[in-house]
């Protein structure tokens, strides 16, 4: 009987003090895979000054081979200079970076920085990055002689800039090119298909969200691109897959998305403007008219003729 008494009066197993633990004793490699999942913005902020262990961490170039800027918070954007940040990041990949990806806030400087400091980039993906030029991409493109993945997702690239990545990037497998889709102006152009098709050839995976090829341009691709195994041709509105493109098509692609496939999974607007006025606004506000530079015109037949620890290194000030 006391023997059971004193057992019943025990503090049960599951108590708070028994469920305390320190973050400390944790293998390094579950700490790191933790903090991989913060982000490089809260990192850099706030997870390397919590302690002196996971500001080692927070340094080990292993943290820093994938960098990933591309969902970075609208706050974030307006607090911090981002630009400085992915810099920062960069550097302390010590040359190891093999994958980043950037988004609204990538520049002809920010470019030239990443394939100075790196020599073994596999993958780059830039969003929404319109102060990119083509003139840069004709120097960079030759630091880039591993890279098996490019996604350039609404930007400034021209068949000019898509040839010379293709002439140096011999590796490359997946190429995302895509736009934002509209119906009107109409306007057909096969410029950089066909810059595809005949610098390509060694592509499994190719998307062109919102094109304006034909199905000169697509036929190019297929003869340029023997190995294809996906085509994502979602709102590329001047394609018709009827007849005997569409049976080579289902022939030649193991995974075709035809020009009206669900644009569910696309992680970017899918919206487009299907209005038949010319000058009538679109999804950002401007014309469609307005989107296109001098330089446009005549391409599209319109015309004849070291270390930051403080946090105010990343500040907007």
């Amino acid at each position: 009987m006391s023997s059971s008494s004193a057992s019943s009066s025990n503090p049960p197993p599951n108590s708070e003090e028994s469920e305390t633990r320190n973050w400390l004793d944790l293998p390094l490699n579950v700490t790191a895979t933790i903090l991989l999942k913060l982000g490089p913005i809260e990192i850099l902020n706030n997870a390397q000054r919590v302690c002196t262990q996971w500001r080692s961490i927070s340094n080990d170039p292993v943290m820093w081979r994938t960098i990933d800027m591309s969902y970075s918070s609208y706050i974030h954007k307006m607090e911090f200079d981002l630009g400085i940040m992915c810099r920062h990041a960069i550097d302390r990949s010590h040359g190891n970076l093999v994958d980043i990806s950037v988004e609204d806030f990538g520049t002809d400087d920010l470019l030239n920085y990443i394939t100075d400091s790196t020599s073994h980039l596999h993958r780059l993906r830039l969003v929404s990055c319109w102060d990119i030029s083509d003139e840069v991409w004709n120097v960079v493109s030759k630091r880039l002689p591993w890279l098996e993945e490019l996604d350039i997702t609404i930007g400034n690239l021209s068949k000019d800039a898509l040839e010379a990545i293709g002439r140096c990037c011999p590796l490359l497998k997946s190429l995302k090119f895509n736009m934002q889709a509209y119906k009107d102006p109409h306007i057909e152009c096969d410029e950089e298909a066909l810059a595809i098709a005949k610098t390509m050839p060694e592509l499994r995976h190719l998307q062109l969200f919102g094109n304006k090829l034909t199905n000169d341009g697509l036929l190019a691709i297929l003869d340029g691109c023997p190995h294809l195994e996906s085509l994502d041709l979602r709102r590329c509105f001047n394609v018709n897959l009827e007849g005997s493109l569409g049976r080579r098509c289902a022939e030649q692609i193991k995974d075709l998305r035809n020009p009206n496939a669900p644009a569910d999974d696309y992680p970017y607007d899918a919206e487009f403007d299907s209005d038949e006025s010319f000058d009538d606004d679109y999804s950002y506000g401007m014309s469609d008219i307005d989107i296109l530079s001098d330089d446009e015109y005549d391409y599209y037949g319109f015309s004849d003729g070291s270390e930051y620890d403080a946090y105010d290194d990343f500040l907007h000030i």
